[in-house]
């Protein structure tokens, strides 16, 4: 079997490398493997979003696209490390949506939004490593999908409201945990250990081998990188150890209470010393407190009074 290689990690692409068009193929490589229909990038959409900070708020990128049918959409890839991810992403979605309308213009110009959701440190549970979401509208007693009527080069067609609102992709990379039998699995082992196959044909992993070898970075470019690498390292055995000590607390403490309202109020004990100790761990190796905001979901001025 052929030696599989080691590439830039996506999400450190992402946030350096995946807005130089001359690397738009990796993205719309992802998106057409998601979305199954090919995805051509027009350009990055310019929003408050598209920042430069790694604890900026907005951790994502607009893109302007059109599907295989010429329809432009917008699709918002996202990385999220927030305990409120879903509330994140429904803010993040709402503001694809609005960035990208002039005020006075028709509704007939909201465009198509996917939302596609990276999750490195996800605190869901699940069966799969990829979930997808769309709205529908059916009927309670005939449980039929309505069918709205709309106005297109002036002739009335009847679309389903998921073809206008947004649909959502859940993408939770730490779940993904087999051997690749398809495009979509290659992508997971990519986005999860920046390993792609040799012989791989899955669109955006071509690009990913030709555009994100490590060995072309500059020695400034790499350092920053393996900073990076060892700084989601201690993040991911901190989130665990905590959680974990979190859990059996809680667990000893439900025990000796030997009563529901004892288990109860031990397992609420037991999760707010995780995100006690969680964040002290933090503090103690030098994270930023944008950072630990981001993982943990308090305050800054809950994070301040733990130091």
């Amino acid at each position: 079997m052929e030696q599989d290689n080691v590439y830039i990690r996506f999400d450190w692409a992402m946030k350096h490398m995946l807005r130089d068009k001359a690397n738009f193929g990796i993205l719309e490589g992802l998106i057409t493997v998601l979305l199954g229909e090919e995805v051509k990038i027009i350009e990055l959409l310019e929003s408050e979003s598209n920042q430069d900070s790694d604890t900026d708020k907005f951790n994502r990128v607009d893109i302007k696209a059109k599907n295989s049918k010429g329809h432009l959409i917008i699709v918002e890839v996202q990385l999220t490390r927030q305990l409120y991810y879903l509330q994140r992403i429904l803010y993040g979605t709402c503001k694809a949506i609005t960035e990208h309308i002039n005020i006075g213009e028709k509704y007939d110009q909201v465009k198509k939004v996917y939302s596609i959701s990276i999750l490195y440190c996800d605190y869901g549970q699940g069966d799969d490593y990829v979930y997808h979401g769309e709205t529908r509208f059916k009927g309670i007693h005939t449980g039929n999908d309505l069918l709205v009527n709309t106005k297109e080069d002036g002739v009335i067609v009847q679309h389903l409201p998921k073809e206008v609102f947004p649909e959502y992709f859940l993408v939770r990379v730490n779940v993904y945990n087999k051997i690749p039998e398809s495009p979509l699995d290659e992508w997971m082992t990519y986005l999860k250990t920046g390993k792609v196959k040799e012989d791989t044909r899955t669109p955006g992993l071509q690009e990913v081998k030709k555009k994100l070898q490590y060995l072309s970075m500059s020695s400034k470019e790499k350092r920053a990188y393996d900073a990076h690498m060892d700084t989601i390292m201690v993040q991911n055995d901190v989130l665990d150890t905590a959680r974990e000590e979190g859990r059996e607390e809680g667990r000893e403490e439900g025990r000796a209470e030997g009563r529901a309202e004892g288990r109860e109020e031990g397992r609420e004990e037991g999760r707010a010393d995780t995100t006690k100790q969680l964040v002290v761990k933090m503090i103690s190796i030098g994270l930023p407190a944008e950072t630990i905001a981001q993982i943990t979901g308090l305050s800054l001025s809950q994070i301040d009074k733990l130091r």
